[in-house]
């Protein structure tokens, strides 16, 4: 990416006035359980934020509740100085945003894709050409513009949605699984982008399963059990509240996981 990026750095008032992304008592219950509770978040403009947890742990449902994808049942989240839910189109405005499990229009190419996306967010034509030129290309999908998303593999449609969810140079961007079938090249591609961008004072809020990317990515990280948020500090501070080496390591003594493979006997028989 350009130098153009640059113009997703909030402006220092904003900044003062709130952090960048925000939750205070968001709570999410699915009939009689509770998938959310009580979530208090204060992330600040140019942070690269992990939100980490098992599955069914609350990082995606809180997610979608503060970019206006899930109602809360109690609580208010936001973005900025804007209520997600009292004033929504300021906060898609101010936002992109790359779901784990995706929905695209198929019957576009990825060409015309980050066009309709571009359009979407006002963008001029020869704004969105060029951004789209260019993301296209950084992330190896010139020779793919053309084809329908469709017929993308998994790992296009995610760096395609990825471009999407860029192009119009949100402050925020909120990403689940981001390298999840990604080659490495493209991975690592992926990486130095959103360092840049980050550098640059736009905030990212990161989730994902691949401790070594959170560990090399992250400024600071939120581990989530049970929808409760457990622990929040930084990669290095984590590692040592836990007196471990690694945030993987970290990770598992926070929430309690069991490293033990004692059992399952009849996988040591000799299958002969």
């Amino acid at each position: 990416m350009t130098a153009s990026l640059s113009n997703a750095v909030p402006t220092e008032a904003a900044s003062r006035a709130a952090p960048a992304v925000w939750s205070q008592g968001l709570v999410r219950r699915f009939g009689k359980e509770t998938a959310v509770d009580q979530v208090d978040l204060a992330i600040q403009p140019g942070e690269f934020y992990g939100l980490l947890g098992q599955n069914g742990a609350g990082k995606t449902t809180t997610i979608k509740m503060i970019v206006g994808l899930l109602r809360p049942n109690a609580g208010t989240a936001g973005i900025g100085e804007y209520d997600t839910w009292r004033q929504p189109l300021e906060v898609k405005k101010r936002i992109g945003v790359l779901p784990e499990e995706f929905n695209l229009y198929e019957r576009l190419t990825g060409a015309e894709l980050l066009d309709f996306t571009a359009a979407m967010h006002g963008l001029s034509r020869e704004e969105t050409v060029s951004r789209r030129q260019e993301l296209l290309g950084l992330l190896d999908l010139s020779e793919a513009a053309g084809k329908l998303v469709g017929d993308y593999s998994r790992g296009m449609r995610k760096k395609v949605a990825l471009a999407a969810a860029i192009i119009h140079r949100p402050p925020v961007l909120f990403l689940d699984e981001p390298f999840e079938g990604v080659d490495p090249v493209s991975a690592r591609l992926i990486q130095d982008l959103l360092r840049r961008y980050t550098r640059q004072g736009a905030t990212i809020v990161f989730s994902s399963h691949e401790m070594y990317l959170v560990e090399r990515l992250c400024t600071r990280i939120g581990i989530m059990q049970k929808g409760r948020l457990l622990i929040e500090d930084t990669p290095a501070g984590l590692c040592e509240r836990m007196g471990v080496a690694s945030v993987e390591d970290a990770f598992i003594l926070a929430v309690g996981g069991g490293t033990s493979t004692e059992g399952l006997e009849w996988l040591r028989s000799s299958a002969g």
